[in-house]
């Protein structure tokens, strides 16, 4: 995609800093980190989100996340991150290319992720959760 700023990124058009590299994954520093060490992983074919990548590519690239992952936990010294992918405007992506947030966690940070919001009552939650599981593809 021309326009696409994680293409440009992977094609070296534009500067980044690199933490990982192999022919079908790039993985480089966020440059707005929520906090130090906030990693992005895309893969370096261009799709728009979790739901049109290939599933090949999504084992491949979930392989990568884990290994950043750990990779971030142990060189930073944390003892836990958040791995964040968004998917669609509504939730917050801002780049239409299928990317992982790594995001490391520090004690006191002050990052709260989870509102305290609960379903009215367990039919409403069992509502909800009869939709999904008639929509999953076996």
């Amino acid at each position: 995609m021309n326009d696409c700023l994680f293409c440009k990124i992977i094609a070296k058009e534009i500067p980044s800093t690199a933490v990982y590299e192999d022919v079908d994954v790039y993985a480089f520093l966020d440059v707005g980190p929520v906090n130090p060490g906030h990693v992005l992983v895309v893969p370096k074919a261009h799709s728009s989100g979790l739901l049109d990548t290939d599933p090949q590519m999504l084992k491949t690239w979930t392989i990568v996340v884990q290994n950043i992952a750990r990779a971030v936990k142990l060189g930073l010294g944390v003892s836990g991150f958040n791995l964040q992918q968004n998917e669609g405007v509504v939730a917050g992506q801002t780049i239409m290319h299928l990317h992982a947030h790594i995001i490391p966690r520090y004690e006191h940070d002050g990052l709260k992720l989870w509102s305290s919001k609960r379903y009215a009552s367990p039919e409403e939650a069992q509502t909800i959760a009869e939709k999904i599981k008639n929509k999953l593809i076996t």
